[in-house]
């Protein structure tokens, strides 16, 4: 008599079902890893705009998938040709790796690698149905345990709490590198943080550590001014339409060196490029919506001579970063557990996205 194989154990995931559907707290059946793959128990991973961008339209993604991006956990098992990682290693998820073999890639920037995203069109998983789920953003981190090709995981460092770990591989690693990378602020010059979420929080911190003199944190909630200053901001301005006199004011009527726009709406980014002192930075960090124009005239670029640029990820290089960010982080000078507001369960997610669509708090960590 046929002896029947048992079923695997479902896990608890997050799926999002259609673009613009609500998240569904659902069990879904996730393989073992196959050749080159590695199966993760989650610790805890961060609920980043990127995801609510993705869930919305703003961004695309295939349908179903488990989002989630930010996030860090134990190697429960590895798949064929896995050679550095093995079970009960920590790691964080790295859901932008390079291909090494691209345009960009050859050039050293690894942020801006053509192929980084290709495995979220690739079906990783299925609903408890049968239904072909999707990895969005590569990692599917909305879930108890997931599978990722060994390229998305890098090393736990040393010393380096499990839990706090998630919050580098998103929020940590872009706020340090629009410091750091992309605008490379220099001791003593003025910087401006548009939108204190997690990022924002993240780059506040950055930019005390790079030196900055005046530290300007801008928000619509004048609730989260305690926040911006524990993070690093000297001055706390709530957003209006006086926003871009209000930071010249703080900065003798020049306007900042470096303006960090947060948020990726047309309003701000606008708000911050004006904030600019003549011949300054203004990096835009936050992702925004094809509806989203800003626009410019040909004398103003030319009078003002400013620099204005977008920022991938932060401009970093994760593998050498995370190193880097970990000594900052055992040294004392980044505190990782600040950015957090909320600690939630995985059937919070939605609730959380509803908080960032309305502006409140800073990071909400998903702890399994």
């Amino acid at each position: 008599m046929a002896v029947r194989a048992a079923a695997r154990p479902l896990v608890r995931a997050a799926v999002l079902p259609a673009v613009g559907a609500p998240l569904e707290i659902t069990e879904i059946d996730l393989p073992e890893p196959g050749p080159g793959r590695v199966r993760v128990r989650l610790a805890a991973v961060g609920v980043c705009h990127s995801d609510l961008s993705l869930s919305d339209g703003t961004m695309r993604v295939p349908v179903p998938a488990v989002l989630g991006h930010e996030g860090a956990g134990t190697v429960v098992s590895v798949g064929e040709g896995v050679e550095h990682f093995a079970p009960g290693d920590g790691v964080v998820l790295n859901w932008a790796p390079s291909c090494g073999r691209c345009h960009a890639c050859s050039l050293g920037e690894v942020w801006l690698c053509a192929n980084a995203l290709n495995g979220a069109a690739e079906v990783y998983a299925r609903t408890a149905d049968g239904a072909d789920l999707h990895p969005g953003l590569n990692v599917a981190a909305f879930a108890e345990e997931t599978v990722v090709p060994a390229s998305c995981l890098l090393p736990l460092p040393d010393g380096i709490p499990l839990t706090d770990a998630a919050l580098l591989g998103c929020a940590v690693l872009t706020g340090y590198g629009a410091i750091h990378h992309s605008a490379r602020v220099r001791p003593g010059e003025t910087v401006a943080v548009f939108g204190v979420g997690g990022v924002g929080l993240a780059t506040l911190q950055a930019a005390r550590i790079a030196g900055a003199s005046t530290i300007v944190a801008v928000d619509v909630s004048p609730e989260k001014e305690e926040l911006a200053r524990a993070a690093g901001a000297t001055e706390y301005v709530v957003a209006s339409a006086q926003t871009a006199r209000e930071v010249r004011a703080l900065t003798g009527k020049q306007g900042v060196d470096v303006a960090v726009e947060c948020v990726g709406r047309a309003v701000t980014i606008r708000t911050a490029w004006e904030s600019t002192r003549r011949g300054g930075r203004t990096t835009v960090v936050g992702i925004g919506g094809k509806d989203q124009q800003v626009t410019f005239n040909a004398l103003e670029l030319f009078h003002w001579g400013r620099t204005l640029s977008g920022c991938v990820y932060g401009n970093s290089n994760p593998a050498e970063d995370l190193l880097v960010l970990a000594e900052h982080v055992r040294a004392g000078r980044l505190d990782l557990s600040a950015l957090v507001t909320e600690r939630i369960a995985l059937d919070g997610i939605p609730a959380a996205f509803d908080n960032m669509l309305a502006g409140k708090g800073g990071r909400a960590l998903v702890v399994f």
